[in-house]
């Protein structure tokens, strides 16, 4: 079969078993990830490569990569940017072509005036450890000329996924038997060698390596051996610094065909008795529907909200129901919610944040006392 007669949409049945495994089922390392999605999909291995390739050549898959959990390797937050109405499409613009930090940029509203509702523009921001968050978020602040921004670091993780082709057919309230685990943001110490093969190993993959054996040219860019590549790459999932092999569905922008993966992305607020955080994000997290949820204190411009949560829909009324059911498994575990809202997302673009101490020092030797750009 040419390419040019290979199903791309991720609708079409075999594409959709492979996706409903592949974007977020495959967690930590592994050494051989096509044939594990093969294995777990039914679909097999030969057509697995074939259909993977093509989506990402036909821009339906925007990337395919090991995540890393980036919480345990570099400073991080969440930011609410206040920017001027006209210079919001310029500001998003610059934040993700310009700074490698920043990962996801996000424009948001809300369906009613709030407390926070005049911070349009969102991003997650992370840095190496040992550099400051506000000293970085200072520096975008004077080149883009915001006026305010929040910092809201996690403080503890409760679903973190993506899953949209398997998230379609669920019911809201569907949720696992008992509350998650809540994940820390600790930060994990690493050794040189474990570093460079990190660096080698978090890369997009290119279509050439979308193969059986994708990470023997990661081993040559690390300088180590192909086996040694694998024993350190194990090691650093032992240590819990490595997410999940993922293919990354375009989830905003129409394909070619004009399909879309999904319309809406509600990122919903709850705020909960302090000292109930960690029981809230337990009970919230435990429900399929989210990709994201989150323990961020978002102080008082924010309704002093500390649970945070992201849904993707195509259907406004159908995320707004998943909401409700979460709020309905919120009360009967008898957790108040004193205050609760839903940021809407709009334009969107999304990128992997960087955490190379190098391409830091460069950023900001390059911007050193530069006025606002924008």
């Amino acid at each position: 079969m040419s390419t040019a007669t290979i199903p791309t949409e991720h609708t079409e049945e075999t594409n959709a078993r492979i996706l409903a495994v592949s974007e977020d089922l495959i967690a930590g390392f592994v050494r051989k990830p096509f044939q594990v999605i093969a294995e777990q999909s039914g679909v097999p291995f030969g057509t697995v490569l074939e259909r993977i390739r093509a989506m990402l050549e036909a821009g339906v898959i925007r990337r395919v990569r090991q995540t890393l959990l980036a919480t345990k390797l570099a400073h991080g937050a969440l930011v609410a940017w206040k920017v001027d109405n006209d210079k919001l499409d310029a500001t998003f613009d610059w934040m993700f072509r310009e700074d490698p930090f920043s990962g996801h940029v996000v424009t948001r509203s809300t369906d009613r005036e709030v407390s926070g509702s005049d911070y349009r523009l969102w991003t997650t921001l992370k840095v190496p450890q040992g550099q400051s968050l506000e000293e970085h978020a200072d520096v975008l602040k004077r080149l883009t000329g915001a006026h305010e921004y929040i910092l809201m670091p996690a403080n503890g993780i409760f679903a973190l996924g993506v899953g949209h082709v398997r998230r379609k057919t669920l019911e809201p309230g569907d949720r696992c038997p008992e509350p998650v685990e809540m994940m820390t943001t600790t930060t994990v110490e690493l050794t040189p060698e474990e570093w460079n093969v990190l660096l080698a190993l978090k890369e997009e993959l290119t279509p050439d390596e979308i193969c059986a054996n994708p990470w023997a040219g990661r081993a040559t860019i690390a300088g180590v051996s192909e086996e040694r590549f694998y024993e350190v790459a194990e090691t650093l999932n032992a240590k819990r610094v490595i997410g999940r092999f993922s293919t990354f569905l375009e989830h905003v922008k129409p394909s070619a065909t004009g399909e879309r993966v999904t319309r809406f992305n509600g990122l919903f607020h709850w705020a909960v008795p302090e000292g109930m955080q960690a029981r809230a994000g337990a009970e919230a997290g435990r429900h399929y529907c989210l990709t994201h949820c989150y323990w961020r204190e978002g102080g008082p411009r924010f309704g002093n909200v500390n649970i945070m949560a992201v849904i993707h829909g195509t259907e406004k009324s159908r995320v707004m129901e998943h909401k409700a059911a979460i709020d309905a498994n919120l009360a009967a575990a008898g957790i108040p919610v004193t205050y609760t809202n839903v940021f809407w997302g709009g334009r969107s673009e999304i990128k992997p944040s960087e955490i190379s101490p190098k391409i830091y020092a460069a950023f900001h030797e390059k911007w050193a006392g530069q006025s606002a750009v924008l």
